[in-house]
């Protein structure tokens, strides 16, 4: 029998199913975005909020993306003392629970935005995560539909502050109550058909992901996808469809509506729906925002059943080309809507609210498209070089370090095996370091450095072929007195930065 120990096995590094990792460029471009959403937010007077990301889920109720049972639709747990607590699967329902929980202490009405991440418990696809940022912005305590008109306003300008210009994005406008108005039509209203109404609004939903004929499906027997996996239809008869899928099939407000208000006729949400519907059109278009900007536009409905009033989204309308080569409109990137009963479930009394939901993901994924970010490029650090370990040396190369720093200059100074000098410059030309310091027993001695210029550096040795182009070059490396390092280095990143914007010029 063979005694000797097995070796532990080796842990396999995994990163979970429908979870991504972010790299500096990715983190960088997230700020360099919310920074900008923020500004507009700030300035139409609306204050940040946090809340965390476990809620109870008592307090997510039944608003639930696919279901109002723990482990289903959000990912949960029990705490100690047999509570259920699940992670936020949107930023509204922790709004709303704020609010009831800070009621007499808030000012109404409440304008606040928040940025973060939220998590969904469902089957991950391409594109699709179970953890993503969401950037929202509402108001509590304002009834009048003038506050939707607002939030439309808002998000029009946010994208035109991101660098998408008029003509390539849309703010699509519905409203809650006429859909409200158009199923009670076709016999779903009343208590007893809430659940089929929200299987309708779902498949409504999912209008520019599978087409008329996907969601006619949805609304009548139901859908197989291309795994196999089959989605349980709202079960409507085809008379019923045709009427839902006129009235999503609408593209012009202003040719439609007789039409439209005569489906909805004998209705009083319906009714109120298309009289709200008007009045948010008069008061973007006073404003300076034409159709071409904000739209009235019956096919948008959001998926979630506490929308109560006005509905609205995002849409990029330029095309980008998707991973398999084909040209495609790039589509939503937003939305939100009215949700007066949120917050209400709390009280015991009305609390109207509106507000919206941007996804930072997928914006961001379109302004790469554009090429609108990532512009203000980071410069990676000067590298200070250490070509002696003792005490004294190393103090110096940190204190060179510091002053660099606390001159502004992004830098580090060498924390791997200095004995290989070569390898901290290869360290530096793979890291994209600008600059080099390096200070020998010789220099020490003499009070000096050796600053190299290593982006400079790279290009002549690729460059210079004669001693003439070398003399009208730029010096690649010089010494300098330690007194004006710093001095010296911003004099090369200046330099540097010139032939970047030189370089960016030629294109």
């Amino acid at each position: 029998m063979n005694d000797k120990q097995k070796k532990p096995q080796k842990l396999k590094a995994r990163l979970p199913r429908g979870f991504v990792d972010r790299t500096a460029g990715d983190i960088r471009a997230v700020n360099e975005m919310t920074a900008k959403i923020r500004e507009v937010y700030e300035h139409y007077g609306f204050d940040p909020l946090e809340t965390p990301l476990f809620e109870y889920t008592d307090a997510l109720g039944k608003f639930l993306p696919d279901s109002d049972r723990p482990n289903e639709g959000v990912f949960s747990l029990q705490d100690d003392d047999e509570q259920w607590m699940s992670l936020r699967y949107d930023l509204t329902a922790p709004l709303a629970r704020h609010v009831a929980e800070n009621f007499n202490e808030i000012q109404l009405p409440y304008r606040t935005y928040r940025a973060g991440y939220v998590f969904r418990n469902e089957k991950p696809g391409p594109g699709r995560f179970r953890q993503f940022m969401q950037f929202d912005a509402d108001t509590v305590g304002a009834p009048g539909v003038q506050a939707d008109a607002e939030m439309c306003m808002m998000m029009a300008d946010t994208l035109e502050a991101l660098g998408i210009k008029r003509g390539d994005y849309v703010i699509r406008v519905n409203n809650r109550k006429v859909l409200d108005g158009v199923l009670e039509a076709i016999g779903l209203g009343g208590e007893d058909k809430a659940g089929q109404r929200l299987n309708v609004l779902r498949a409504i939903d999912k209008l520019d992901k599978f087409g008329p004929e996907g969601v006619a499906l949805l609304l009548g027997p139901g859908r197989k996808d291309e795994s196999g996996d089959f989605t349980k239809g709202a079960g409507l008869d085809q008379a019923q469809i045709d009427k839902v899928l006129f009235f999503v099939g609408i593209t012009d407000y202003g040719e439609s509506a007789a039409r439209l208000a005569e489906l909805v006729a004998g209705t009083a949400r319906g009714g109120e729906g298309v009289e709200e519907l008007n009045f948010i059109g008069a008061l973007v278009t006073s404003a300076g925002y034409g159709p071409d900007r904000i739209k009235i536009d019956p096919s948008v409905v959001r998926g979630l059943e506490y929308y109560t009033g006005p509905v609205y989204e995002a849409e990029l309308t330029f095309d980008v080309t998707n991973e398999k080569g084909e040209k495609v409109v790039f589509g939503s990137v937003g939305g939100g809507g009215r949700y007066d009963g949120l917050v209400s479930r709390f009280m015991g009394q009305p609390v109207p609210a509106t507000g919206f939901s941007i996804g930072v993901s997928r914006l961001m994924t379109a302004l790469k498209n554009l090429g609108k970010l990532g512009a203000s490029e980071v410069i990676e650090p000067v590298l200070v070089t250490v070509m002696d370990g003792d005490v004294e040396a190393m103090g110096r190369y940190q204190k060179m370090t510091q002053e660099l720093r606390a001159a502004g200059i992004r830098a580090e100074m060498f924390q791997g095996n200095w004995k290989k000098f070569g390898n901290q410059l290869k360290y530096a030309d793979r890291r994209g370091c600008p600059v080099a310091i390096i200070q020998g027993g010789d220099e020490r001695a003499e009070g000096v450095v050796q600053i190299k210029d290593l982006i400079e550096g790279k290009r002549l040795s690729g460059e210079i072929e004669d001693n003439a182009s070398w003399r009208e070059a730029r010096v690649a490396q010089e010494t300098a007195p330690e007194a004006d390092l710093v001095a010296k280095v911003r004099e090369i990143l200046a330099a540097q930065a010139e032939d970047r914007k030189r370089a960016g010029g030629d294109v």
